[in-house]
């Protein structure tokens, strides 16, 4: 008999997952759902080059319709999933209509987080997630525009830089006392930070958003130290949420999104989750992770369908992320958290440098900036747990992967 199996998100993990399942073999009836109503596309261009007007909407797809209908993938676009009930493997959709599968995977992402003080719900304050935010955004990144972007993290850099582009007046609040400081060091943050003010970007740290203020729409923004700044647009970028909510209202565990195994298996045998909206152990770094990123939601999609098709496969990928800012690409792979020292190598003022993380020997984590063979060469000893020499380490002229202690 015929299984179908059920896809609920179609962004990166969604688009991966169903085209795993079909160059796998899966001949089953195949349904993916997407609560926008486009195909799958890209995210990350979306505060990069869509945002600056140098990519084109169709440019942002993944497949064009015509590979879904060659493949047999049938699409549930513009919808929601309302309620699953996994005792019954059933799953209903804001249309009213009901499916039933045998299996189901979870790619629902996350959603932007919003300010919840007064004045979030005025005209032209934003967050930037999908490709309707970016097109509500971008006719009003106007010249001499006052922007002003809440959240120092990699959303709102690369936001900052977009806007400096298009001629706006760019003043970044973030609330900790450095840009992008839950992801990278000290001196890379004022590295970036440097780098964003010398292109005419204002940075205050240490500063806590109030209120926005404003007839219909918002005119300035108002901050707890009695501060206030002019702003005809407001984009928030102060992280994200996991959409979690249909498996934890179906009884599935959640625990930092849906709760997964190394299988990619939720806390039901017929239920998968991949992607941002799901954390799994990491038997590398020995505990949970939430990833939101390209690399891990491909990686996760891939494992989560070949275990939808019992071909047993254990998630354990080295997760790396990137982002562009003005001539600037930072590439970092690894998660650096626990690292108890950290080793620069190379010079920032040159504008390419590497940073390494490091407990005790082993090499936790890299950031490479305008820097990429170090970013390639550290994949290995990072994924086999190499001992590193320090000293060969911080010696730019010596090649990464000649640094491993003999």
């Amino acid at each position: 008999m015929s299984r179908t199996f059920v896809i609920v998100g179609a962004g990166q993990a969604g688009a991966i997952a169903v085209e795993t399942l079909r160059r796998e073999g899966f001949d089953g009836r195949l349904i993916l759902i997407g609560d926008e109503p486009s195909l799958p596309y890209q995210r990350p261009p979306l505060s990069k080059k869509y945002l600056a007007g140098e990519m084109e909407a169709d440019r942002l797809l993944f497949r064009h319709a015509a590979y879904y209908q060659e493949h047999r993938i049938e699409t549930r676009l513009g919808l929601h999933a309302r309620a699953l009930d996994p005792a019954a493997r059933r799953l209903d959709l804001s249309n009213g209509e009901s499916l039933t599968y045998d299996r189901l995977l979870l790619t629902t992402g996350t959603r932007a987080r919003m300010l919840s003080c007064a004045g979030a719900d005025l005209g032209r304050v934003h967050g930037l997630r999908n490709i309707a935010d970016v097109n509500e955004i971008r006719p009003q990144l106007k010249p001499k525009a006052r922007v002003v972007i809440v959240g120092g993290g990699y959303i709102g850099l690369e936001t900052a830089a977009s806007a400096r582009k298009a001629g706006c007046e760019v003043t970044i609040l973030e609330m900790a006392d450095r840009a992008m400081n839950r992801v990278v060091a000290p001196l890379v943050s004022d590295f970036y930070m440097a780098e964003h003010r010398a292109h005419g970007v204002k940075i205050i740290c240490n500063t806590l958003v109030s209120c926005l203020e404003g007839g219909d729409s918002v005119e300035r923004v108002a901050c707890a130290d009695g501060t206030a700044y002019e702003a005809d647009v407001v984009i928030v970028g102060v992280g994200a949420i996991p959409n979690a909510e249909l498996a934890r209202d179906a009884g599935i565990a959640c625990e930092n999104g849906v709760r997964v195994d190394e299988y990619c298996r939720t806390s039901d045998p017929n239920v998968f989750a991949a992607g941002d909206c799901c954390s799994h152990p990491s038997p590398h770094y020995g505990r949970r992770l939430r990833l939101e990123s390209v690399d891990n939601a491909v990686e996760q999609a891939r494992t989560a369908a070949l275990n939808m098709l019992d071909k047993p496969t254990v998630h354990d990928k080295i997760p790396w992320f990137w982002s562009d800012q003005y001539d600037l690409k930072l590439l970092i792979v690894g998660v650096s958290q626990d690292h108890d020292r950290i080793v620069l190598r190379g010079d920032p003022a040159t504008r390419s440098f590497s940073v390494c993380y490091l407990k005790g020997s082993e090499l936790l984590a890299v950031d490479t900036i305008n820097h990429a063979k170090d970013y390639m060469a550290a994949r290995k000893p990072i994924a086999e747990r190499m001992p590193m020499n320090a000293q060969k380490l911080a010696d730019i002229t010596v090649p990464l992967k000649e640094a491993v202690a003999g």
